[in-house]
C-alpha cells in the first residue's frame, strides 16, 4: 500500500512541478527574443542613440527563467529517488520563492512609486511588458495565482514523499522476477557411473610376501 502511495506522489509531484518548467522556458524564449531585437536594434542604429546602461531586464527574465528550470530538475530528480535530503532543498527553494514572490507582490501593490526604485532600462521592453501586463491583467492575475498555487502544492507534496521515506522495494523486485533456482540437498536420481568387476591384473603384495614365507 505504501508503494502504490508513493508512486502517486511521484507522479503528481512531476506533473505539478513542470508547470515551472513550463513558465520557465517560456520566459526563456521571451528573452532570447527580446535580446535578439535588442541586438537587431544596435546594429540598425548608431550606438549613440541608445544609453550605455545594460539591458537589466531582459538578464533578470532569462535568470529568472533558467532558474526555474533548474528549480523544476531539482523537483523532478527528488520525486524520482524520493531521496531526503533532496526533498528537503526542493521545499526550501520553494520557500524562499514564495517569499520572494509575496514581497515583490506586496511592493507593488503598496508602493506607488515602485517603478523608481528600478534602474532605467535602455530597451523599452520592460515599458512594453508593463503594458501589456496591465492591458491583459485579469488573464495574469489568474496565471499568478496558479503558479503560486502549484508551488504551495509541491511543497506539500514534497513533504507527503518526504514522510513516506525512500522505496526500499526496488532491490527486491529482480528476485521477485527471477527467483533462483533451488537444488535438493540429496538428489536421488543420480546416474551410478558404471563399473566392471574383474580379476586384478597383478597380485598384490602381501599375498606374494605371505607365499615367500
Amino acid at each position: 500500500m505504501a508503494g502504490i502511495a508513493r508512486t502517486c506522489l511521484q507522479s503528481i509531484l512531476k506533473f505539478v512541478n513542470s508547470t515551472l518548467g513550463l513558465v520557465g522556458i517560456a520566459m526563456v524564449l521571451y528573452g532570447l527574443w527580446m535580446s535578439r531585437v535588442w541586438q537587431r536594434d544596435m546594429q540598425d542604429s548608431s550606438f549613440d542613440d541608445f544609453d550605455s546602461s545594460a539591458p537589466w531586464f531582459i538578464y533578470t527574465f532569462l535568470s529568472i527563467g533558467v532558474t526555474l528550470c533548474l528549480i523544476t530538475c531539482l523537483g523532478h530528480i527528488s520525486a524520482d529517488c524520493s531521496n531526503g535530503f533532496f526533498l528537503s532543498c526542493y521545499m526550501e527553494i520553494i520557500f524562499v520563492l514564495l517569499l520572494l514572490e509575496t514581497a515583490l507582490a506586496a511592493d507593488i501593490l503598496l508602493n506607488s512609486d515602485w517603478e523608481k526604485d528600478l534602474p532605467e532600462d535602455p530597451t523599452g521592453r520592460f515599458h512594453d511588458f508593463r503594458e501589456f501586463v496591465e492591458s491583459n491583467f485579469d488573464f495574469f492575475k489568474w496565471i499568478g495565482m496558479f503558479i503560486v498555487l502549484a508551488q504551495g502544492f509541491s511543497m506539500l507534496l514534497a513533504m507527503a514523499l518526504r514522510a513516506l521515506g525512500p522505496s526500499n522495494e526496488s532491490n527486491y523486485d529482480i528476485y521477485d522476477e527471477h527467483p533462483p533456482a533451488r537444488l535438493p540437498l540429496i538428489n536421488h536420481h543420480l546416474q551410478q557411473p558404471p563399473y566392471v568387476v574383474g580379476e586384478p591384473r597383478f597380485p598384490m603384495k602381501n599375498d606374494a610376501w605371505n607365499t615367500n614365507m
